[in-house]
């Protein structure tokens, strides 16, 4: 089996998926930061299709920015600016390459939290 990457999103202020939340996967070298991906959420709060698919999956560390602002505005979540969360990286390592890696997002005006899915 050939590795994956996924993501959801769910807004737990209002208890429901994120949908239309706007994903950036970037490949990290050292200080270089590499854009291999960008996406948004569907109404399930998942992408379409994986962010990083079993072609051109790969090994290494990884960050995924979730422009978190920019929806909580839409939905809005987005009063007094400046916004608490605006966009919210997250920095994971992959060295499985057959794994499937999920890297779910948990959402609120004031908090988030994240795991290793499955």
């Amino acid at each position: 089996m050939a590795g994956y990457l996924t993501t959801h999103v769910l807004d737990t202020a209002r208890g429901c998926p994120a949908e239309g939340l706007k994903i950036t996967l970037f490949a990290l070298n050292g200080v270089d930061r590499e854009v291999l991906a960008e996406m948004v959420t569907n109404a399930d709060g998942r992408t379409d299709s994986p962010i990083l698919p079993v072609e051109r999956f790969r090994t290494g560390q990884f960050e995924l920015v979730f422009a978190a602002g920019d929806y909580l505005r839409a939905s809005g979540q987005g009063a007094p600016e400046p916004l608490f969360l605006d966009e919210i990286p997250i920095r994971f390592g992959m060295n499985d390459a057959g794994a499937h890696y999920h890297v779910p997002l948990l959402l609120s005006p004031y908090g988030y939290s994240t795991y290793r899915g499955s």
